[in-house]
């Protein structure tokens, strides 16, 4: 019998053991798309408690605090911060085989040194310690990134965004590099007329454009395109259900922008090519600066609509979806490919039932120009546990080039989830490992622990780009 999270934990042949403590271990960790607020890495934040830092905003621990029966006041409600910790400590046991078991024991080793099991019993001691070593300098948010040799983090952040704070951090001097992501949701979000002519307002104020025309957002968006990329910013990102690519002509488009910024709302079809012509126009943008283009597909949203009322949206009410992805996403990208204009890409799926469809979908565009151009992102959300990832590893593997890969991601709210960067690690030469040990890899150390290195750090610091000079930009034209 192995004991639980031991040094070789998710290791099981001496193959994977050397892979992972020889090669993957020692890699710095590139977080290229996580939801870290930039504001706590600016100001250094010290969190009062452990609570504060690990159940504020976590989707995955309130709803299995809700599964096991805990009211919502203990989660998201009035209750106190120990009042929380203690119920989702008595949530815990109950989580065995759910991936939170694995990530909460590991979290509270890696950073606390606590080995102790976390349930009722021993739950006070344990949020006493924890919470008296985050009020001391070495757990500051910076000091917890130094720990776990964060090289580079993306954050995830609106046009309208100031960026003062990534802009407060370089200026600092800080080690780990904190660039921001260009997340255009709500400019693409034409589905209430009033939500959207809102946030117009809000983007023309920052880009100091007065957003009337379909023109004039255009104008509006590379301005904070611009200022992102002044900025280090290497990567936009999209949330979607499904890839937009209906046909239209910028007429058509442009009467239905301003049909809606007039406070009419859109039909269906004026929707989708609304929604399509903007995705292109994004995607055009990033080509021109070299950038990649990340697209998070798949999430039924906000399915629990008395909640939706209550708690309002990313409260934890989501799950996976079953769109149609394939067509829409082939003509979308044989759009862009067929003017040249298709930027470096990264394709999240979070229904397994699509992973061979995007597999084979990524290799109709990679042209040679980039080694792993379109990529077959990590598992993600639903899918960032040990079952997903393997499943998302075996598929690339077999119907594209494993490594290439360039590994994963956060895509985390918690300064005290980068274990999963080890997860995945163990993951990935544990499968690899057992190739070996089946004789369907050669016991070459030297090939395999430079794969291995390349997806935990190598190919995504190249990918990216990360440490290169970004282009200047012209004076005149960033605003903000």
């Amino acid at each position: 019998m192995k004991p639980f999270l031991s040094d070789d934990f998710l290791l099981q042949t001496d193959t994977a053991r050397v892979l992972y403590h020889e090669y993957a271990k020692q890699m710095p960790i590139i977080d290229y798309h996580n939801h870290l607020l930039p504001d706590q890495i600016a100001e250094d934040k010290q969190f009062d408690n452990i609570t504060q830092i690990w159940l504020y905003g976590d989707h995955y621990k309130w709803r299995a605090m809700r599964a096991n029966g805990v009211p919502e006041r203990y989660i998201t409600g009035d209750a106190s911060d120990w009042e929380k910790f203690e119920k989702w400590a008595e949530t815990v046991p109950y989580t065995l085989r759910n991936p939170l078991y694995h990530w909460t024991h590991l979290e509270l080793r890696r950073y606390f040194g606590i080995t102790e099991l976390l349930n009722k019993d021993s739950a006070r001691r344990i949020y006493d310690e924890c919470s008296a070593k985050l009020q001391t300098p070495e757990y500051s948010v910076r000091n917890l990134l130094k720990m776990m040799q964060v090289e580079t983090l993306c954050t995830t952040d609106d046009p309208a965004d100031s960026l003062e704070h990534h802009q407060a951090i370089a200026a600092s001097g800080f080690a780990t590099a904190v660039l921001p992501t260009f997340r255009a949701d709500k400019a693409m979000a034409v589905d209430d007329a009033a939500t959207y002519s809102a946030y117009l307002d809000k983007l023309g104020a920052v880009a100091e454009v007065e957003i009337r025309t379909l023109a004039d957002l255009e104008t509006a968006l590379r301005r904070r395109h611009d200022f992102f990329a002044s900025l280090g910013c290497r990567l936009s990102d999209h949330g979607l259900e499904q890839i937009y690519a209906a046909p239209y002509t910028p007429e058509e488009v442009a009467a239905s922008f301003a049909k809606i910024r007039g406070g009419s709302e859109l039909t269906a079809s004026e929707n989708t090519q609304l929604k399509s012509a903007l995705l292109v126009l994004l995607a055009e943008m990033d080509w021109e600066k070299g950038w990649t283009q990340q697209y998070h597909l798949g999430a039924l949203r906000n399915n629990n609509s008395r909640m939706l009322r209550e708690l309002g949206p990313d409260t934890g009410w989501d799950s996976i979806g079953d769109f149609s992805q394939g067509r829409a996403l082939s003509t979308f990208l044989d759009r862009l490919d067929g003017q040249n204009k298709l930027a470096k890409t990264i394709i999240y799926n979070l229904n397994p039932a699509d992973n061979e469809l995007i597999a084979t979908m990524i290799g109709n565009f990679n042209d040679g120009s980039v080694a792993g151009k379109v990529q077959f992102g990590s598992g993600w959300w639903f899918l960032d546990q040990k079952d997903g990832m393997e499943k998302q590893l075996n598929a690339l593997s077999n119907m594209g080039l494993l490594s290439r890969f360039v590994g994963m991601l956060t895509d985390s709210r918690s300064f005290l989830s980068y274990p999963r960067h080890e997860y995945f690690r163990r993951v990935l030469c544990n499968l690899l490992g057992n190739d070996v040990e089946n004789g369907e890899l050669p016991a070459d150390m030297e090939l395999l622990g430079g794969m291995v290195q390349n997806i935990c750090y190598g190919n995504a610091k190249a990918y990216f780009g990360f440490g290169q000079v970004a282009k200047e930009t012209p004076a005149a034209a960033v605003a903000g």
